[in-house]
């Protein structure tokens, strides 16, 4: 079985276990949750959750909690940050956003719903009393990750931070939360559920701090082809500090970096690879 077949298959597994998850009842919020979670989307941190954890010698009934849970908080973040309040956008994943269909008050109940049955996937996640020490450390990496110190703190700083604020060194510290904590969070999550050691963690966590990188500069090439509308406030983007062929580079740069420490650390890990060099294909934007 090929690389593409096998991540099919992990993509299908989260498919299907979300929609176990938001299926508890038919409820107006729950209807409001599946609208945002099961609307498409490519499922990028539980890959990179379920990939690094077989890797590492986890199994996935172990694991798929956890990616899940990392979905949803994903998920979350998107309703969110689609709402006027903050990037005022109407269409995620190519269907009007959650608050566009539901209402504004609907859509933030959703958002803080998706965050709290997260936690809830993971306190209920069966892992059996071994592995319990490295459910608290997922626990409390996936908190940082996602909290004040990690994502919500990038996005104060894409609705703070204004023109003359920006600097390569702002940039990369608001790319390294907003996108990239939480996915650093799920490749990490794997490898310390799989018990990966001390130095193979690191590697992990450099090669998930280039894979955001890259991810989001990815993110801003596709978005620099939009015209920025009147009125509209100014929120960072990686082509309007360094342009879009500079960026184009650092794309690559940030993907062979993440490669790169995956071999110096002998992670031979197919999957791993092949997510991070799918960052390159700049042939349409679709649902993150």
């Amino acid at each position: 079985m090929n690389v593409e077949e096998r991540l099919r298959q992990k993509k299908e597994a989260v498919e299907r276990e979300l929609e176990r998850l938001l299926n508890e009842e038919d409820s107006l919020m729950f209807r409001a949750m599946r609208y945002a979670v099961l609307s498409g989307g490519k499922r990028f941190r539980p890959l990179l959750s379920l990939s690094s954890g077989e890797y590492f010698g986890a199994s996935r009934d172990i694991l798929l909690p956890f990616a899940c849970a990392l979905e949803l908080i994903h998920n979350y973040s998107l309703v969110h940050d689609d709402l006027p309040l903050m990037d005022d956008d109407d269409f995620r994943r190519g269907q009007p956003s959650c608050h566009k269909a539901f209402g504004e008050d609907i859509a933030l109940l959703a958002g803080d719903g998706l965050l709290t049955l997260a936690f809830e996937v993971i306190a209920q996640a069966p892992v059996g009393d071994s592995l319990l020490p490295r459910k608290e450390q997922v626990l409390k990496e996936i908190s940082r990750h996602a909290g004040v110190k990690g994502m919500i703190g990038g996005q104060l700083m894409d609705i703070s931070l204004s023109r003359e604020d920006l600097t390569e060194d702002t940039i990369h510290e608001l790319m390294l939360k907003k996108t990239g904590g939480l996915i650093t969070a799920s490749v990490k999550t794997g490898a310390i559920l799989g018990g990966a050691d001390g130095p193979e963690l690191e590697a992990v966590v450099e090669y998930g701090r280039n894979i955001g990188l890259a991810f989001q500069v990815r993110d801003d090439i596709h978005d620099s082809g939009e015209d920025e509308q009147d009125g509209q406030p100014f929120r960072p983007n990686y082509v309007s500090l360094f342009g879009l062929e500079t960026s184009k580079k650092r794309l690559k740069d940030f993907v062979d970096a993440a490669r790169n420490t995956l071999n110096e650390a002998s992670i031979e890990s197919e999957e791993l690879h092949w997510l991070a060099s799918k960052l390159l294909e700049l042939k349409g934007k679709k649902g993150k």
